[in-house]
């Protein structure tokens, strides 16, 4: 039976030293237990739908399905997991995709372990969780104008923004403003149109640059 207070995690990577690795680390953790393992992108989104975790550790590069195409599927399966990618590629043409596919956050294979702890915590509370460096990459899509369109946006704007950079889905955003969740959507198709931004991510890190919540 599964403990309640615990972060259930699935290991999708198609190397199984790293597999290891991670399982060994996580399982020291007390509020951390490793439901599974994937080796590959189809396996991974599989396994998701059987175990339902809380949070799926994900690499990028694998055969088969990678992990930028599962993401997709998981995404339009509804699957409630929030997914952290973990990988050794750090090209920005892995960042922005792995993002926009719907992953919760991005680290980097040799970040330190207390560290990987963290962050699946991080994703699982709801937040955005980015290593700075991913974070500098994204950022540098953004139109440079968008800081000065920060002033185009309502007050109401502003409070929902600030819910996005807690990492606040609509529903959650409605409930904490007594707004409609239709009301809501409204309001993030109107921040991203006058920010210039793609996504809800980018959406998150402007608030957090510009000190808006976060």
């Amino acid at each position: 039976m599964a403990d309640p207070g615990r972060i259930r995690v699935l290991l999708v990577d198609d190397h199984q030293v790293v597999r290891r690795g991670l399982r060994t680390f996580l399982q020291v953790q007390d509020d951390i237990e490793v439901v599974g393992e994937a080796s590959d992108g189809e396996e991974g989104v599989a396994r998701a739908e059987e175990l339902r975790p809380d949070v799926v550790l994900m690499d990028v590069k694998m055969p088969g399905l990678d992990g930028i195409e599962a993401l997709r599927v998981l995404r339009d399966l509804d699957n409630p997991a929030r997914v952290l990618v973990v990988t050794s590629f750090t090209e920005k043409r892995t960042v922005v995709p792995a993002l926009r596919a719907g992953a919760a956050g991005y680290v980097y294979k040799d970040v330190d372990p207390e560290a990987l702890a963290r962050a699946i915590r991080s994703v699982h509370s709801g937040h955005v969780l980015l290593q700075s460096e991913v974070a500098l990459a994204l950022l540098s899509q953004e139109d440079g104008g968008g800081q000065g369109r920060g002033g185009s946006l309502t007050e109401r704007e502003r409070e929902v923004l600030a819910l996005i950079a807690e990492g606040r889905s609509n529903r959650e955003i409605a409930r904490a403003l007594v707004l409609s969740e239709k009301t809501v959507k409204t309001h993030v198709s109107n921040i991203l149109m006058k920010l210039d931004l793609a996504d809800r991510t980018q959406a998150a890190l402007w608030a957090v640059r510009h000190g808006i919540g976060g």
